[in-house]
């Protein structure tokens, strides 16, 4: 329902990876590899996938690393968004990032997570979807109960339209979020702090009915700690992949 073309993405590479650690102390988590390959490449490769032609990374821990890991990528072009002095969580990482995103809808991605693809490519289903008129944010949301490395409630309750609601802390949900999205660049300009959360505009979307989300088509990992590293491991040794 698109009519912009929606080929750039933000791409979250600049938190500290607490709950990573030990095997964060020397390595940022985006450079965590799972099965050989690291995180932040199974991203950017589903964006190239996708038809991602520009995508920009932000970094802060160990950024040095981050930006010598990408160098050599041929596709998406890839811009940096330099946090090195000062840590502006996601919210803020957009806002700066804004000159290199533009005035269109963009996609954004975490790198703690990735999926395996089922029948369909999951951005292009989002892109599909996609309709600025009624929505401020569109969410890739995964299955709570079949995800791997899902260690909590769910986030989101998702109606027969595709509206998200955020679940109540007493509830369960049938849906997480994947950590991918697309996103309209308005709110962010207009917010007047350099530092703040993401999280909050999707829950003032939600509150709003401008919220919504499509169903992955596919197996969601979430990679958040070492044990994570290895569930995600051993699921895809199974899936002989």
């Amino acid at each position: 329902m698109s009519a912009a073309p929606l080929n750039t993405a933000m791409v979250f590479a600049a938190g500290l990876g607490t709950r990573m650690r030990p095997l964060t102390n020397t390595r940022p988590k985006p450079l965590i590899k799972v099965r050989g390959k690291a995180l932040l490449d199974y991203v950017l490769d589903d964006f190239a996938r996708g038809g991602i032609t520009k995508a920009v990374v932000n970094v802060h821990y160990l950024a040095d690393q981050i930006e010598a890991h990408v160098s050599a990528r041929q596709a998406p072009q890839i811009v940096i968004s330099d946090e090195r002095a000062l840590l502006l969580d996601q919210g803020g990482g957009i806002k700066k990032a804004l000159p290199h995103l533009g005035s269109d809808a963009f996609f954004i991605a975490n790198t703690d997570a990735f999926w395996i693809e089922g029948e369909g490519h999951n951005l292009q289903r989002l892109r599909d979807m996609w309709n600025p008129d009624l929505m401020d944010a569109l969410l890739l949301v995964a299955s709570t109960s079949t995800s791997v490395g899902v260690d909590w409630s769910g986030d989101f309750h998702m109606d027969e339209t595709g509206r998200l609601t955020k679940r109540a802390e007493t509830e369960a949900a049938a849906f997480v979020y994947s950590g991918v999205g697309i996103v309209k660049p308005d709110v962010f300009a207009q917010d007047e702090r350099d530092i703040f959360r993401l999280a909050p505009f999707f829950f003032e979307a939600a509150q709003k009915g401008r919220l919504f989300g499509v169903a992955l088509d596919g197996l969601w990992l979430h990679v958040g700690t070492p044990d994570a590293v290895n569930e995600a491991e051993q699921v895809l040794a199974q899936l002989a992949l």
